[in-house]
């Protein structure tokens, strides 16, 4: 077996293994396995019920950053990064040497287009790697890192609003469509 595949199935034990060590019920265990082998086959309604029942739990244990780990994770696939953030944050705050709290971390920032934190993230979970898997996974996130800098995509701040994805505003003409213009000026866009 090679290294990548390796990494991803070390990955996805040590997380379904994390889920069952924190006594989900079944249903959310459930639902977590399927979102580790493929995040699109959860439903929106499935995204719901496992995100109200990883809140749950974090509501009763606050102190467990594997569970905020968990609930990040869920966030971000029910498409809710704001939140995951908070989640993935607090995770790391509570155990500042858990690898894949960092890691996460640093993916979510990594796919935010956040890169100089994403790259702060991934150096820290490369260091806290226990096993050959774990440094891996790590290198990987990295690579990409570095592969996005070099390719200039990067958001050197970021706020979120319902809009700050896009590069203009929805309804708002492009340069040169506007009405007629005045007589006697010119366009510089070619007719």
């Amino acid at each position: 077996m090679n290294a990548i595949a390796t990494a991803e199935t070390t990955s996805f034990e040590l997380l379904s293994r994390a889920g069952e060590c924190l006594a989900l019920p079944r249903t959310a265990g459930d639902l977590l396995l399927r979102m580790f082998a493929d995040p699109y086959l959860l439903q929106p309604q499935e995204r719901e019920v496992l995100v109200s029942e990883l809140r749950g739990h974090v509501a009763a244990q606050p102190r467990r950053a594997e569970l905020r780990v968990l609930l990040g994770m869920a966030l971000c696939v029910a498409l809710l990064p704001e939140e995951a953030l908070e989640e993935l944050r607090e995770a790391v705050l509570l155990a500042p040497e858990f690898f894949l709290a960092h890691l996460k971390l640093g993916e979510l920032y990594m796919r935010l287009r956040i890169i100089e934190q994403a790259a702060v993230e991934t150096e820290i979970a490369g260091r806290l790697a226990e096993h050959p898997a774990q440094r891996e996974l790590a290198r990987r996130q990295a690579t990409q890192i570095r592969g996005m800098r070099r390719h200039g995509i990067l958001r050197t701040a970021f706020a979120f609003s319902s809009r700050s994805w896009l590069p203009w505003t929805p309804g708002r003409r492009a340069l040169g469509s506007g009405p007629a213009r005045k007589e006697g000026t010119r366009s510089c866009l070619p007719t």
